[in-house]
């Protein structure tokens, strides 16, 4: 089969939300109706049911939460499918925003009670300032629901963007029974199932069929029919070229846990949603001119995107997860493959260290488990395994000319000391730590002119702290014991700065200097008033919320 038609058939997204909103179960479900698991789990994990495929973690099992991001690759109806399960609570939300730079779409779930909340409607801003298009799913409407007409105004009104109600909720609450497809004319009426576990019995026809009318009493009938009628007067059409640009999301209502509405979202996205896009390389990388390559050229000759039919190979490391097998305890480094073809024991070039790297162990994953792949295309997630000097952001490419920049990054604001209490297992709490900060999400920040090195943990959310110390005990055997730090803000210094410069530096009260890992230096101030005062005691020294990156040269 053809690069080409291998391209087309890639569909590869992530579902966002706000917590408790039912992403990971409506992940559960995709997998369910898309065939990749014979039983769909159980959000909560109770000691009875089933963990979902997605939440691999044991602290996420626990606690019945997506804490880091997953990546579920299947095949259904022609299609190969590589989604990502993503952490809903803010404070994860770093690995959320990276995990958006490897999709080509998402799915948005909001809780048809609650409209769109806070989390949401971040990550919604995220999308948007991308480009990615958005299906939305208004989930839970077996349970007491704001008025469907009102949940898609509101997401018109808050959001800005045009809704498309692909399919109707046929009653809502304890009488929500099925939904009406717009596109076919046609009720889908389901029956619950045992836990949601499988998949829902339903019966399909059209409006008025005298068997399924006789399902219906006659408010529901009549209340639906009259909202159908509204919605072809007064809404918005359908356009796949709106859709594709992010202006429109097409709305699916439905029940998660219940498996209401699953398959019909499953296939409507399907249909409508993007494969594999261009990606931008970072300004210091040039292409050749655009032809057979499928380069695209910016008007002065600066090649700024690589097509999927590029025919060099290229991807990013987007994401990376120390021990997600227990038995062997390796680092995978999760890549997004954007151009030409992966096959397993090429050799590729990693500009950052401007070595050449032989990929032999690589990996298609599903939640924890993997299996050996040895081709993939654009669109694909692979994990690769037992290359400890990748990192978040790196390229890995055939093509010496291409290095991208696909990766934000963010600042941290919460600080803590992690204490090491047993120095006879400083080993395991050493060699845990230093596995556990090559994920990206936490950083370690040691201070300046102090005998002690006790790492200073930065995360964007405290709850990462709770995460370090359980995977430091649970996975490497090393207890620890968290100190909060009397921080708040963190600002980078020139990474050129001189010691005497930094001698001379006016701080204000309760501020420190640091080092970043990668020896920059930092200032970290008690609030916002310190870091807002620094500026008019030391005029000609600037801070900035990131260090600086230089681009870098292949």
């Amino acid at each position: 089969m053809s690069i080409a038609r291998e391209i087309q058939k890639r569909r590869t997204f992530a579902i966002i939300s706000h917590p408790d909103a039912g992403k990971t179960t409506l992940t559960e479900k995709l997998l369910l109706y898309g065939g990749a698991v014979q039983l769909a789990g159980s959000v909560t994990a109770r000691k009875n049911q089933r963990a979902t495929t997605s939440d691999w973690m044991e602290l996420e099992k626990k606690r019945g939460i997506s804490i880091s991001s997953t990546v579920l690759q299947f095949d259904y109806d022609g299609y190969r499918i590589n989604l990502l399960d993503t952490p809903g609570h803010k404070d994860f939300s770093e690995d959320t925003y990276r995990v958006l730079t490897a999709v080509d779409s998402v799915v948005m779930v909001i809780d048809s009670a609650k409209g769109i909340e806070p989390q949401t409607r971040k990550l919604f801003e995220v999308c948007r300032q991308r480009g990615v298009p958005i299906f939305t799913f208004m989930n839970k409407c077996d349970r007491p629901m704001k008025n469907p007409l009102e949940l898609l105004d509101e997401l018109e009104r808050v959001l800005s963007i045009g809704a498309f109600p692909v399919n109707w909720p046929i009653g809502r609450g304890m009488d929500f029974q099925g939904v009406y497809d717009r596109h076919t004319q046609q009720m889908h009426l389901f029956e619950r199932t045992v836990g949601g576990q499988f998949r829902a019995p339903v019966e399909v026809g059209s409006l008025h069929d005298e068997t399924l009318r006789g399902r219906l009493d006659d408010d529901t009938f009549h209340h639906t029919v009259e909202e159908l009628e509204m919605l072809e007067h007064a809404g918005h059409g359908f356009d796949d070229a709106a859709v594709l640009a992010g202006t429109t999301t097409p709305v699916f209502f439905g029940s998660a846990i219940n498996n209401f509405g699953v398959q019909l979202l499953l296939d409507g996205f399907l249909k409508h949603s993007p494969g594999p896009k261009g990606r931008n390389v970072a300004q210091a990388s040039r292409l050749p001119n655009p032809g057979a390559n499928g380069d695209a050229s910016s008007r002065d000759g600066r090649a700024t995107l690589v097509a999927p039919e590029h025919p060099a190979f290229s991807g990013f490391i987007f994401k990376i997860q120390a021990n997600m097998d227990p038995k062997h305890r390796d680092r995978i480094a999760f890549i997004r493959v954007c151009s030409g073809k992966f096959e397993r024991d090429m050799t590729v070039l990693h500009p950052r260290s401007a070595k050449k790297v032989r990929l032999s162990s690589s990996h298609k994953l599903f939640g924890n488990e993997r299996e050996t792949v040895d081709e993939a295309y654009p669109g694909d997630i692979i994990g690769l395994v037992g290359l400890p000097d990748f990192g978040i952001g790196d390229t890995l490419t055939t093509d010496p000319a291409i290095t991208f920049n696909e990766i934000p990054r963010f600042t941290p604001e919460a600080f803590s000391y992690l204490h090491n209490p047993n120095t006879a297992k400083y080993k395991q709490f050493r060699q845990g730590l230093d596995q556990l900060l090559q994920e990206g999400v936490i950083q370690a920040l040691y201070l300046r002119n102090t005998a002690s090195k006790i790492p200073l943990l930065a995360a964007v959310g405290p709850l990462q702290f709770e995460v370090v110390q359980y995977r430091l005990e649970s996975e490497y055997g090393a207890e620890s014991r968290l100190e909060p730090a009397p921080f708040a803000v963190v600002r980078w210094l020139p990474s050129g700065i001189a010691e005497d410069q930094l001698e001379a530096l006016s701080l204000p009260t309760g501020s420190r200097i640091a080092y970043d890992m990668g020896r920059n230096p930092v200032i970290l101030f008690a609030n916002e008033w310190a870091a807002d005062y620094f500026p008019q005691t030391n005029p000609n020294v600037p801070l900035s919320a990131l260090p600086v990156q230089t681009a870098r040269e292949p």
